[in-house]
């Protein structure tokens, strides 16, 4: 029995116009962003959604850590056990204007239980087919490694490992 191969795409891009108080989405679709706040070592994002899972979205953009931490607000009837999705990827500030580019990975941070990795068969096979290169690929384990070992070290708190750091979050 063979396993499918996951449908692979390129890495998603999307940006954060600060100037403008926008977000364009991977599929180029232009959110209007209710708040954004700068610091030296990231950037805030909070956001209303018409996602039909969830209805508001905030996000930390981690440029030195390669991660992008969000909390989906869910609706109701799709509310999920986890508190935190992490994107790893290459994220880049600019003077007005951030981007980010996705590597795939993906960490669920359920606070003061467990980390969970997802989408390595997607890393892999971005790598295999020749969509990203093997350095960024080694790049983005490295920075999920280094999540996962940050977060666990501290009980599974991603807001407590970020502020051992320097870098204090706070959330809506």
């Amino acid at each position: 029995m063979s396993e499918e191969r996951p449908h692979i795409h390129r890495p998603k891009v999307e940006t954060f116009d600060i100037a403008a108080r926008t977000n364009v989405d991977p599929k180029g679709f232009v959110r209007p962003v209710e708040h954004y706040r700068e610091e030296p070592w990231g950037l805030y994002m909070a956001r209303h959604a018409d996602h039909p899972q969830f209805h508001y979205l905030e996000s930390w953009i981690i440029p030195d850590l390669g991660i992008r931490a969000s909390i989906f607000h869910f609706t109701p009837e799709h509310v999920k056990d986890w508190d935190f999705y992490v994107d790893i990827g290459e994220f880049t500030r600019g003077e007005h204007l951030w981007t980010s580019e996705d590597h795939y990975l993906d960490l669920i941070v359920q606070t003061g239980h467990s980390i969970e990795l997802l989408d390595v068969d997607e890393l892999l096979e971005a790598n295999t087919v020749g969509i990203l290169d093997p350095k960024t690929s080694e790049r983005a384990m490295l920075k999920a490694a280094r999540a996962i070992d940050g977060i666990a070290a501290h009980g599974h708190n991603l807001d407590a490992w970020l502020d051992s750091l320097g870098m204090p979050v706070t959330w809506r």
